[in-house]
């Protein structure tokens, strides 16, 4: 009973319940990622907007800067009127991120490229090694190598 009560302790210390856990940090790859490298993206089709500076990729779309790489159904590329480099990519439907051995799944991303951020929502689901979270959102600062879960927060801890 003792050794039943003392792991249950240590698990409450260690992980975080899911009805509790409304802003859970954890880290998203193994190394921090250089958001100055080019975007490389390939799909299907491609459609241009002039007029606002925008471009939307459809089919089979696939980014990848660096070590990271992100799939989707559809991405919308905004680009910095300015400087025409790319400000952010909105990714929407089968939305799939991975950088070294960690992935994450959700419904949509929004990549901002200038500040380092990846916004994920949407059914997330982290898989890190043995762990598997999910939550309504996450952020992900790729500069700092560090992610915030909120909303309904769950983890799952795998002995094997």
């Amino acid at each position: 009973m003792f050794l039943i009560r003392a792991l249950a302790i240590s698990l409450l210390t260690v992980v975080p319940v899911a009805g509790m856990a409304q802003g859970f940090q954890v880290g998203f790859g193994q190394i921090q990622q250089d958001t100055g490298l080019p975007v490389e993206v390939t799909a299907e089709t491609l459609s241009v907007n002039q007029s606002d500076g925008s471009a939307v990729f459809e089919g089979k779309v696939d980014v990848s800067q660096g070590d990271m790489r992100m799939t989707a159904d559809k991405v919308n590329v905004h680009y910095n009127q300015e400087t025409q480099a790319i400000a952010r990519l909105v990714a929407e439907g089968n939305v799939l991120l991975v950088q070294g051995p960690d992935a994450a799944e959700a419904n949509q991303a929004i990549y901002s490229i200038d500040d380092g951020t990846v916004e994920m929502t949407g059914n997330v689901t982290v898989v890190q090694s043995k762990t598997t979270i999910t939550a309504d959102k996450m952020r992900l600062n790729l500069t700092d190598n560090t992610a915030q879960m909120s909303g309904n927060v769950k983890t799952v801890l795998k002995s094997q």
